[in-house]
């Protein structure tokens, strides 16, 4: 099911000065605009939701309708997204966008040679048991609950694990877009 397209603002709730992203967005072009999300999530239907959605008259608004926009990811939407991201503990090369976010994001597991050594061990057991990349959302969390996480999520099926994964993907699509919004 769609999310409601947003609604215009009331008189008395006068939207606030859109930021340079957000004003951006609005008026770019509709592929322009799609490439703008891509390093927030690369779920094509994802993006191409919110593109058809615009304008949104504050970062709010444009937020609320990311987070619903294309529910239940697909199996193959949720591949196609794990390619682009690193195994937790790893940091992804490069001065993109998205290497910039994930850098950023796992900060809390940087330069920690122990927890290191035990995230590669986890991630080569989650991938051997569940065929992806074990995808958590790094940020705000600390190297210890996240090796937790890995730990508990190792019990899964590969079925449990999809919604799980779908889930951490929005999460991280949500934060890095409003990363993009905040001046």
């Amino acid at each position: 099911m769609r999310p409601e397209p947003h609604s215009e603002p009331t008189p008395e709730s006068a939207p606030e000065p859109a930021p340079a992203f957000l004003a951006t967005f609005n008026t770019a072009g509709y592929a322009e605009a799609e490439d703008m999300l891509r390093p927030c999530l690369d779920i094509q239907r994802w993006c191409n939701e919110i593109a058809a959605a615009r304008p949104f008259a504050t970062p709010g608004e444009l937020l609320s309708f990311a987070e619903l926009a294309a529910p239940d990811f697909t199996e193959a939407e949720i591949d196609a997204a794990l390619a682009h991201h690193p195994r937790i503990g790893e940091r992804l090369a490069g001065a993109g966008a998205e290497a910039t976010f994930s850098r950023g994001e796992q900060a809390s597991v940087a330069g920690l040679d122990d927890v290191q050594e035990r995230l590669a061990a986890g991630n080569r057991a989650y991938e051997d048991k569940h065929g992806r990349v074990f995808l958590i959302r790094a940020a705000g969390r600390s190297a210890e609950e996240i090796l937790a996480n890995l730990q508990e999520r190792l019990g899964h099926t590969p079925e449990e694990e999809v919604p799980l994964i779908a889930g951490q993907l929005r999460d991280i699509a949500i934060l890095r877009l409003e990363g993009l919004l905040t001046p």
